[in-house]
């Protein structure tokens, strides 16, 4: 893997993951304002997260699913359908931002590739999976405290996340790289 993606810390028995270098609010679109602090999202303690200055906590179980999701929307992996081997090499990555000793067939196509994975066209898919992961929990932080509506979008075959008092969706401004190409197939 790069040399150049920091190991998570461990603080009080709990990991860390700490900000890729690339990850700093300065590196910040400006097209998007900077972000508000405000109460950070907790669903459990067994991975804590720190990115663009917000800390996160997750369950294991919310922290999975948010991976495996961040994977399927930015096209490492087709589908959610993953075994509990690749979900834990891909929670890996994420967490660490690293992957120790692949499991699965998914972490070993991750190691194997991974001077073509790690960045493409200038993007770091450890950095945009941290973000996805974050991104979803920040929205459900939202719509919890009535900042944002919910709507199924039949077009795209994914939810949009609307302002209530009818201002432009949220997503429409925030692209995701693509890794389509390179995607993991079995």
């Amino acid at each position: 893997m790069a040399a150049s993606i920091p190991r998570a810390t461990t603080i009080a028995g709990r990991r860390i993951a700490t900000r890729p270098k690339v990850c700093t609010d300065s590196s910040l679109d400006p097209r998007y304002s900077a972000p508000v602090r405000e109460a950070n999202y907790t669903s459990g303690d067994d991975y804590v997260v720190e990115f663009l200055g917000y800390r996160f906590s997750f369950n294991g179980f919310d922290f999975e699913q948010r991976v495996v999701a961040a994977g399927v929307k930015l096209g490492i992996i087709s589908g959610n359908d993953l075994d509990e081997d690749e979900t834990a090499d891909l929670v890996e990555l994420v967490a660490d931002g690293r992957i120790e000793e692949a499991r699965s067939s998914l972490g070993r196509y991750l190691l194997r590739h991974w001077e073509q994975l790690s960045l493409l066209d200038g993007e770091s898919l450890v950095y945009w999976l941290r973000k996805l992961v974050f991104r979803s929990a920040w929205l459900d932080h939202r719509v919890k405290d009535g900042l944002l509506d919910v709507a199924w979008d039949d077009d795209l075959a994914e939810f949009a996340y609307l302002d209530p008092d009818g201002g432009r969706a949220l997503l429409e401004v925030a692209p995701v790289p693509s890794w389509h190409e390179l995607q993991f197939r079995r």
